[in-house]
């Protein structure tokens, strides 16, 4: 099953993302197989992300928090919530553009 899980940072969280980031990123690749498309989220392109938006594949609720329990932004306290929903894609044959 897919699930949309979005993220909200805690305010101020600049620097320890900046010095997160490598970690995190490193994380995501190890998941790159159940974290289908991850990426950060922005008022605008320019502004510093807000958050976070993947779209995971997990077999339930518990099996996408098992997923990002061990990410770097989640164990150091950098996200102020989660939310997760599960998503129905409209046309499942259709391949995603990125």
């Amino acid at each position: 099953m897919l699930y949309i899980v979005q993220f909200e940072d805690k305010p101020n969280m600049g620097e320890l993302r900046d010095k997160l980031f490598k970690a995190h990123i490193e994380f995501l690749d190890k998941m790159k197989d159940r974290v289908l498309v991850p990426g950060s989220m922005r008022e605008v392109p320019s502004d510093k992300p807000l958050g976070g938006l993947w779209i995971i594949e997990a077999k339930d609720e518990a099996d996408v928090r098992d997923v990002f329990k061990d990410d770097p932004f989640w164990t150091n306290g950098m996200r102020a919530t989660v939310r997760i929903n599960r998503w129905h894609k409209a046309f499942p044959d259709r391949k995603t553009p990125i």
